[in-house]
């Protein structure tokens, strides 16, 4: 299994309690994800604050008019510097997904780094090539814009 990473910061001038509650909240995740995405959540486990354990179900478009189910696991959390939540099920062989939040002077500096492998063997390293590992940078492109948006940020 081939797997392939990307990183990505963003400085967020916030206060890092202000910047745990918005990224911890799996509510957000539709504010930051492109809207073609058709992102929906279908349920929530324990909705009163995220906690290691937690099990979060959604759907979303990987392709016009192909909806995929995605089943996500909280899997550490540290407040309010880190949570990390990996796939359980969904459209990837493997999903790890980090979420750094670093107090600065003039306030956070975001860092998202994410491990992922494709399926499908050769057919999915090269689908990776072509598409998969683009359409992610894509993604987390839009969401960068919207948070510079959102809160004045700078993207580093």
């Amino acid at each position: 299994m081939k797997v392939y990473s990307f990183k990505r910061n963003l400085k967020l001038p916030i206060s890092l309690e202000d910047a745990w509650a918005f990224f911890s909240n799996p509510e957000n995740l539709s504010k930051i994800t492109p809207p073609e995405m058709s992102f929906e959540i279908i349920s929530i486990s324990g909705k009163e604050s995220i906690y290691a354990g937690q099990i979060i179900k959604y759907q979303v478009s990987i392709l016009p008019f192909l909806k995929v189910n995605w089943v996500s696991e909280i899997t550490t959390v540290n407040k309010p510097y880190l949570f990390i939540d990996e796939q359980r099920a969904g459209p990837y062989s493997f999903w790890h997904h980090q979420h750094h939040f670093h107090r600065l002077n003039d306030g956070v500096e975001m860092i998202d780094e994410v491990n992922y492998s494709v399926p499908l063997g050769i057919l999915g390293q090269l689908a990776n090539r072509l598409f998969v590992a683009r359409e992610l940078e894509r993604i987390f492109e839009y969401r960068s814009d919207v948070l510079v948006k959102t809160f004045n940020a700078q993207q580093t």
